[in-house]
């Protein structure tokens, strides 16, 4: 959960365009680029993360239900690797002071959840920060 001293629409706005997107999705050793974002109940978006040796990591999302500005949920499009998580969903509200983010991830497993939080929990904390700075420049 994160608040945000803006209001709700403009933090959905950062979601809903690729180019704001990339800004925050992924550390700053690993920026992410958007390929595709089709931001629909049954969309998907593609993306890759670029390590600092200029490695690639791709990745999807199939969106399985959006609702403009209040939330979304989506499918991991990695089949390949069972530690990953399985969804995620982001729900967004308004507050007295601007907005809240909840984001909640579901994995397969206990053993998948504790074997990829460590790192997961370490990129989150390095890429959050850049939302913060986003949504002041807008």
């Amino acid at each position: 959960m994160a608040d945000f001293p803006v209001p709700q629409k403009r933090l959905w706005a950062a979601w809903e365009d690729p180019r704001q997107l990339e800004r925050f999705w992924g550390p700053p050793f690993a920026p992410a680029t958007f390929t595709r974002h089709d931001f629909r109940s049954g969309g998907r978006a593609e993306y890759f993360l670029t390590g600092p040796n200029g490695e690639k990591w791709p990745n999807s999302w199939k969106f399985t239900a959006v609702n403009p500005i209040d939330f979304f949920e989506a499918e991991d499009g990695d089949d390949n690797d069972e530690d990953m998580p399985t969804s995620m969903t982001f729900t967004f509200e308004t507050t007295p002071m601007g907005s809240r983010m909840v984001h909640v991830t579901r994995f397969s497993s206990v053993e998948a959840m504790e074997k990829t939080i460590p790192g997961m929990e370490e990129g989150f904390r390095a890429a959050m920060p850049q939302l913060d700075a986003l949504l002041e420049t807008k």
